[in-house]
């Protein structure tokens, strides 16, 4: 009986240091990729410092006025090129192509869709009836006012 309880400890302790091992590995590995991934970071911000400094260069106003002068068939503003607000002309109107189309053709007026019929909603034109005074919707109950109605003590008398 003690051999085994000796075996079974020793199975014991080999094991915990096979798995001490392998979270050590583990995290040996991790911190690998941590500091990987932290050269990766640094090397990408000094890209994005290169590109500024690149774009800055690429965006002098003294480099600008040079390609303009050299690239741009630009002239000196005349004095009747200025004109008054109102004599611009109005903004164009901008809109729904398709609305406008179907507004041209005649079928902007609302239709009826396929729920109607399968209910049986009545037209607009139509009157109740007895019939349609029983609708599930005139049968729901009405939470929201009984919860201030408990409040009020107006609601507790007319109870």
């Amino acid at each position: 009986m003690i051999r085994l309880l000796n075996i079974a400890a020793i199975a014991a302790l080999v094991a915990s240091a096979i798995y001490a091992y392998s979270i050590k590995y583990q995290t040996i590995l991790r911190a690998e990729t941590v500091t990987r991934l932290k050269l990766e970071i640094k090397t990408e911000q000094d890209a994005i410092g290169i590109l500024r400094a690149d774009w800055a260069n690429l965006t002098r106003p003294e480099r600008m006025q040079a390609l303009t002068e050299k690239l741009l068939p630009l002239q000196p503003l005349k004095l009747d090129q200025i004109v008054p607000l109102n004599a611009l002309p109005d903004k164009a109107q901008r809109g729904d192509a398709i609305a406008r189309k179907l507004d041209d053709l005649g079928l902007s007026e609302p239709t009826a869709t396929p729920s109607d019929a399968v209910t049986g909603s009545l037209p607009s034109t139509a009157t109740p009836t007895a019939k349609t005074s029983a609708t599930p919707a005139a049968k729901k109950p009405r939470v929201a006012d009984r919860s201030s109605d408990r409040s009020s003590p107006q609601a507790k008398a007319a109870r």
